[in-house]
């Protein structure tokens, strides 16, 4: 049994029903660990006294099941109710860790898998590897296909799929697991494809009786054959899948989707009203509207050339109202020599960017990568770097505070751990708090490399950099910073996988957190224009991205990687798709006339207008400012 303080715990929130499940789930989380940290967890469990929440399931409050010190009746919550409670953690991840008790049907109708819900048992599959395969029915009915007696972590089921060259493949699946720990278990999809490595097409977290959404996909550079398989490297956890799905989208099918999704999430259908301050309607008005600055943030890297380049200063000023400095303001350019602090040209690339109303996001306090330390800090003792990097914090922060729009705490900490390694795990989380402490209206990022570029990198995969996330806002005194998600986007040779970084956006949303990408450029090669904008779209098309910087530029600022202009500061082909989407994604100026009540309809990029009105008989002008946002539906001008 329950100890009985447990038990009339439970009894005092009643029944539940839909409309109370968040408040009253958390406030059951909530009574539970303190029951639990302060009572006999070894008893047995009265399941008898859970019965009565039959319907307290599919709620996760947090995904960190590890936090928990009792892992027995965690574990029972989870596999019966479907219930995570961690108190220590900041974080409430929602769908993309949501865990349900039945699966539902697959995605596209499964796409180009055979039987994709295992409605026909194992037709249109075949087991892989040495383990061994069972179907398996649910209470409710819901048919589905374990893995199990496995010694290899790619042993599971497997089905050959065919893959036309070209193409996006968009996956996703339901996965569960079973293994006698409470932990939860990364899974992976996995394409095996002749001639080429073994691709990840993404993972998820598996956890004990009940199913997580696993999303991802691949393009196909040439039309082929491939085997989906499913990972575990815990070769002791049985692999439960059911409701997969692979569809396939042409790059021309893709697009639209992204117009479409652009047009929902950027663009706003507004109605205006005109009157006359008598209320009357002006009838007949000529109305012109113009946009003056765009809601959005798109942005360019610029470096310490701007500084003594008009050409180079003309060019940014025209096009861009946001910018990282991609060097200058590091640890390594503002104090090469111990003590000897050089802020001389950050402060003019400041200037220059205030002058001219262009925002900045502050790049980096911090640098985790051992590589791209001062030299002279590379061989400190511990205590030394500890009190070197704490008046690095203060002055850089302080410095700039209140004159930037974020901060790259520590850059790139999941692939590297120097401050880790040096002054202990907490390092990231104690820099962050520092770093809000001294500028607490800034956003403090995280900010990391191949997380939405390369799908085999499980350092910066979406499960590693929500953990990171969760560890930094769990410290105590970060509960309430303001954190963002900075994705750099240094992409590789070749198509990017477009279905795979749209998949990773989505994930990442679920923490409610703004992402941005921060550093996005393509290597050198003949499609780089192309795959550009096939990213920048895909950034901007996504409603959880709210900036994007690209580290870009001219040829005499040497931005060699991709470059947008020339030495005579002429386009080149990704200068033309920058331009090209820096008008296509604001309104136009455009002139239009009342109707006989005074109203017109128009649909507007998000972003700040002036709208003139013009009277046909006075011939009398008058312009007012408005912003037009995600929920501006209707403005009602009366002058």
């Amino acid at each position: 049994m329950l100890p009985i303080s447990f038990t009339s715990q439970l009894g005092t929130f009643g029944s539940f029903s839909d409309s109370k499940l968040s408040q009253n789930q958390a406030r059951f989380c909530e009574s539970f660990l303190a029951c639990v940290e302060n009572e006999d967890t070894s008893r047995s469990l009265d399941l008898a006294v859970f019965m009565r929440f039959s319907g307290f399931r599919s709620f996760s409050l947090t995904h960190s099941l590890d936090a928990l010190k009792h892992g027995l009746i965690s574990l029972y919550l989870l596999t019966n109710l479907g219930v995570f409670c961690d108190r220590n953690s900041n974080l409430h991840f929602s769908s993309a860790n949501q865990c349900l008790i039945e699966p539902k049907t697959a995605q596209h109708g499964g796409g180009i898998i055979a039987n994709p819900d295992f409605t026909h048992g194992l037709e249109g599959w075949t087991v892989y590897g040495q383990g061994a395969t069972k179907e398996e029915i649910s209470k409710n009915g819901n048919r589905f296909i374990v893995a199990c007696n496995r010694t290899q972590s790619l042993d599971s089921i497997s089905q050959k799929v065919q893959l036309e060259g070209g193409h996006i493949y968009s996956f996703s699946g339901k996965f569960s697991k079973f293994s006698h720990v409470a932990r939860s278990e990364r899974v992976a999809v996995v394409f095996k494809i002749p001639h080429t490595e073994l691709v990840i097409g993404g993972r998820v977290l598996a956890r004990n009786g009940c199913w997580s959404l696993l999303k991802g996909g691949i393009f196909a550079n040439f039309t082929s054959h491939a085997d989906i398989l499913f990972e575990s490297n815990n070769t002791a956890t049985e692999i439960w899948v059911d409701s997969v799905s692979l569809q396939p989208f042409t790059l021309e099918q893709w697009r639209a989707q992204q117009d479409k999704r652009i047009d929902k999430e950027r663009k706003s259908k507004v109605t205006f009203k005109l009157t006359y301050g008598n209320g009357t309607a002006m009838d007949g008005v000529i109305v012109s509207i113009k946009q003056t600055r765009p809601e959005f943030p798109f942005g360019c890297g610029m470096n310490f050339h701007i500084i003594d380049s008009t050409d180079y200063q003309n060019w940014f000023a025209s096009r861009f109202k946001y910018t990282t400095f991609t060097n200058q303001m590091k640890w390594y350019s503002n104090e090469p020599k111990q003590g000897q602090e050089n802020y001389t040209v950050s402060d003019t690339m400041v200037r220059f960017a205030q002058k001219n109303g262009i925002s900045i996001r502050g790049h980096n306090i911090l640098w985790d990568d051992p590589k791209y330390q001062p030299e002279w800090v590379k061989n400190l003792t511990s205590d030394e770097l500890r009190k070197a990097a704490a008046k690095r914090v203060n002055s850089v922060v302080s410095r700039y505070s209140g004159q930037l729009i974020a901060w790259d705490v520590m850059n790139e900490n999941l692939h590297f751990s120097f401050f880790e390694d040096k002054l202990g795990k907490n390092a990231s989380a104690k820099y962050f708090k520092r770093a809000y402490e001294l500028d607490p209206k800034t956003t403090m990022f995280l900010n990391e490399f191949n997380t939405i570029e390369y799908s085999n990198d499980e350092d910066v995969d979406t499960i590693n950099y929500m953990k990171k996330l969760d560890e930094i806002s769990s410290y105590p005194g970060n509960q309430g910073i303001l954190a963002g998600i900075g994705l750099e986007g240094h992409f590789g040779i070749g198509q990017p996988n477009l279905a795979y970084m749209r998949s990773v956006l989505d994930i990442l949303s679920s923490t409610g957190l703004p992402i941005w990408l921060t550093e996005v450029d393509v290597v050198k090669e003949a499609n780089q224009a192309e795959y550009l904008e096939q990213i920048l779209r895909e950034g901007y098309c996504h409603p959880a991205v709210k900036g994007i910087i690209m580290f870009a530029g001219p040829a005499t600022a040497g931005f060699n990687a991709t470059t947008l202009v020339d030495k005579n500061f002429k386009n080149t082909p990704s200068g033309d798709v920058v331009d090209k989407l820096i008008e296509e994604w604001r309104t136009k100026p455009t002139e239009t006339k009342a109707d006989g009540e005074g109203s017109f309809k128009m649909s507007l990029f998000h972003g700040d207008y002036n709208i003139t009105i013009k009277n046909p008989v006075t011939n009398c002008s008058t312009t007012l400012s408005y912003t037009v946002t995600k929920g501006t539906t209707y403005i009602h001008i009366n002058a």
